[in-house]
């Protein structure tokens, strides 16, 4: 079939296997080559590195997840398992590009004499639990590090088996500002409601750190923590702007009580010399962030900013400056005021934020964004699922069950 590309209200339909092939491989030669002799300072060498050699990543197909895959795997040399929830293609239609990805990871990390298992599955259960568990146990022995970056928009709890659903709204009243989508450069206003009954309450069961919790637990339990073990996961607050969608929102709130598991956590992880870090992280596109009313406008204005000052990241450069130069350095880790690792820190800058506010100010409902880069947000939207490569041709006639 030929696979072409379909979006619906930001969200993506298909997923092109040679293009997703494309995408995995250049984060792989990037991290590779970074890893071995970077010339860039802001993106270490990792000779001499302590990196961990064992890793869970729970939600490890895309966006920020995947780039830790890669980059604990291709910079750390660690053999890994991954966790994620993942539609497979048929002769008829395209898998998700976590499918893709994953294919793509695990050829090449085999490749390269490292293990890499992927379960896919609820990671919510209780029986994904059980499962990864008994192959830690059979593969593994132990492991050093669990990265848990989930993005889900239901979980089913394992114990009552009620179901609950994450939104993003705003909370206590209606939110109003300008917008734009991926398929038009024309600004327009959005208006989300705020969220009603439950809504709050279910976002933060979804979002929030308690699943995080039961995952440590379990594992710990079963003595497949390793002495000095890790666990970090990802966060976002970004600025005022998007504060009222996001930040004092209902997803807000899951961040929240992420970020204070992070410290249950400690306390669990103490007898083993363990920690547990929330790091919050640029604003990127990933499959998650698209769908957020308002944030494409935010990203397509701060790309440009960040790019004309040569600071832009994509998630793997991310995460490998988050495991080089914070996490795993050999010395304490550095943290804000509230313990979280901070690889916002360039985005934040109050350079950077001005320029952004200056930029925003100049949109006007109606009219084509103004000094942005729509086109940059785009692309990294249509790469991630596979398209928007040149050198791929998309007229082609190709199987969507091979990668």
């Amino acid at each position: 079939m030929v696979i072409t590309k379909k979006v619906m209200r930001n969200v993506s339909l298909t997923a092109h296997p040679v293009g997703c092939r494309r995408s995995v491989e250049n984060q792989i030669n990037w991290v590779k080559e970074q890893a071995k002799s970077s010339t860039d300072e802001r993106y270490p060498s990792t000779s001499g590195l302590p990196f961990p050699k064992r890793v869970l990543v729970l939600g490890g197909s895309t966006g920020y997840g995947l780039s830790s895959r890669i980059v604990a795997t291709f910079a750390g040399g660690a053999d890994t398992i991954n966790v994620s929830f993942e539609r497979e293609p048929t002769e008829t239609k395209t898998a998700t590009p976590g499918w893709y990805n994953t294919r793509v990871f695990e050829e090449a990390a085999r490749a390269s004499g490292h293990k890499a298992f992927s379960r896919f599955g609820d990671a919510f259960s209780t029986a994904m639990k059980e499962e990864v568990a008994s192959l830690i146990k059979e593969e593994f022995g132990q492991i050093d590090l669990v990265v848990y970056s989930l993005a889900s928009p239901l979980r089913i709890d394992p114990d009552t088996g009620e179901t609950y659903r994450s939104v993003l709204k705003p909370i206590g009243k209606p939110f109003t500002a300008l917008s734009v989508g991926l398929e038009s450069d024309i600004v327009t206003e959005a208006t989300i409601d705020p969220a009603e009954g439950t809504q709050t309450k279910e976002t933060v069961k979804v979002m929030g750190g308690e699943d995080w919790i039961l995952w440590i637990e379990y594992l710990k339990e079963r003595g497949l923590l390793s002495e000095g073990f890790r666990t970090v996961s990802y966060s976002y607050i970004g600025p005022q702007l998007t504060y009222p969608v996001y930040r004092e929102g209902t997803i807000g709130k899951a961040k929240e009580h992420l970020e204070a598991s992070a410290a249950t956590l400690n306390e669990l992880l103490r007898p083993l010399d363990g920690q547990a870090f929330v790091s919050v992280n640029k604003a990127l596109v990933t499959r998650a962030s698209a769908v957020i009313p308002i944030v494409p406008l935010y990203m397509a204005l701060l790309y440009a900013v960040m790019k004309e000052e040569n600071l832009h990241e994509q998630c793997t450069e991310q995460i490998y400056r988050l495991f080089t130069t914070i996490l795993y350095t050999g010395g304490p880790v550095p943290t804000d005021e509230d313990g979280r690792l901070r690889v916002d820190d360039w985005e934040m800058r109050e350079d950077i934020q001005a320029e952004v506010e200056r930029r925003w100010a100049l949109q006007q409902e109606g009219e084509a964004l103004k000094e942005g880069d729509l086109d940059g947000v785009v692309e990294e939207y249509d790469q991630i699922h596979g398209f928007g490569y040149e050198e791929i041709d998309y007229t082609l006639d190709i199987d969507p069950r091979t990668v």
